[in-house]
């Protein structure tokens, strides 16, 4: 018998979640957990609220309260899930370029243009240290898929899982992204940001692997946006919050639109999940809420329905989640976490 084998019975996944620094109190160690996830305290592109970069800290706080029991995964605790060391650097290098972003953002609001003399300097740097950021997770990535796990990333802003969808690009010929986002984010360099939160889906789509993004949960876009949409031959698919809904009032059911989104997705599926997806009321702290958005379990069903379809999730990213001051945020991020886990396991296992 292993060590592994013997932490799982002597573990007791009833009982009080235990701070040990794991995710869940689970007693695993990184070699013995079958996902790693990456997290990345990066928000420097961020527009308007603040703090997602404390996401994965707060979610790693409140994942002890999290019961570990799942109905349709009795014992996928066992499998294993850790979360890497947070970076402290990348965090402290975080706080020195927000208050730069800060600057040009500011700029821009006041009248001021991309172009300007004054901003270019910053541009170049902002823009480096974010393609470093991103092929840090990139490299962080094909490490442990490298050693057979699967991976996630935990943000920060939602420009941080760019690295990992590189890293599945060279694991996988093909495979399509399910978005989950009250935005497209398919701006181009938005505000001058080349790596921005709201450009990572335009970044995304320079993945010649990635054939089809499927957008859920979408409420607000550009022109600019909505354009690349319809000129881009059916590659980019989106399931607004306005068309969704009307389907339902006119009498769908969610099961029917949900069958109609995995049937656009290739078997092969990236997940990426924006928390401001859900119903502001479950996530009231990050950065750019939008009224409308998901039900918890009308989100996961979407998931759920994937899985059952027989589609294959190839690894996933969860992000925005700003903590406040009464950590709700960070207990819908925590059980989010734990659910897309538990069904990217399920989908892989089935294979």
């Amino acid at each position: 018998m292993n060590n592994k084998e013997n932490k799982i019975i002597n573990f007791d996944p009833s009982a009080i979640g235990i701070h040990n620094g794991n995710l869940f109190g689970l007693p695993f160690s990184l070699e013995e957990s079958e996902t790693v996830v990456i997290p990345v305290p990066w928000e420097v592109t961020t527009s308007y609220g603040g703090g997602t970069a404390y996401g994965p800290q707060a979610i790693l706080n409140a994942s002890t309260q999290v019961d570990l029991f799942d109905r349709e995964m009795p014992d996928a605790w066992q499998g294993g899930i850790s979360l890497l060391p947070i970076p402290k650097k990348l965090l402290q290098k975080n706080i020195t370029l927000k208050k730069l972003t800060g600057q040009c953002v500011r700029f821009l609001e006041k009248g001021g243009s991309e172009s300007s003399p004054k901003l270019k300097k910053i541009y170049k740097q902002i823009n480096s240290e974010c393609h470093k950021m991103n092929e840090w997770v990139k490299s962080e990535a094909l490490k442990w898929l490298d050693k057979g796990k699967r991976v996630a990333v935990l943000g920060g802003d939602h420009s941080t899982p760019l690295g990992l969808m590189q890293a599945m690009a060279e694991k996988h010929e093909q495979f399509s992204v399910l978005h989950f986002d009250a935005h497209l984010d398919l701006r181009l360099a938005y505000e001058g940001f080349e790596f921005s939160h709201a450009s990572i889906m335009n970044n995304a789509l320079k993945i010649n692997n990635i054939d089809r993004l499927v957008q859920v949960a979408i409420r607000d876009y550009s022109h600019q946006e909505i354009v690349l949409v319809n000129s881009s031959n059916g590659r980019v698919k989106v399931y607004d919050d306005r068309s969704v809904n009307a389907r339902m009032f006119r009498g769908e059911t969610w099961t029917e639109i949900t069958n109609d989104i995995v049937n656009d997705l290739n078997k092969k599926v990236y997940v990426s999940f924006d928390i401001d997806a859900l119903d502001p009321a479950l996530c009231p702290h990050t950065g750019t809420p939008v009224p409308g958005g998901l039900g918890f379990e009308q989100a996961l069903y979407v998931i759920d329905s994937l899985v059952n379809a027989g589609h294959t999730i190839i690894g996933f990213d969860l992000n925005e989640v700003a903590p406040g001051k009464d950590e709700w945020d960070a207990a819908i991020g925590a059980r989010l976490l734990y659910r897309l886990n538990n069904q990217m396991t399920k989908s892989q296992s089935n294979k």
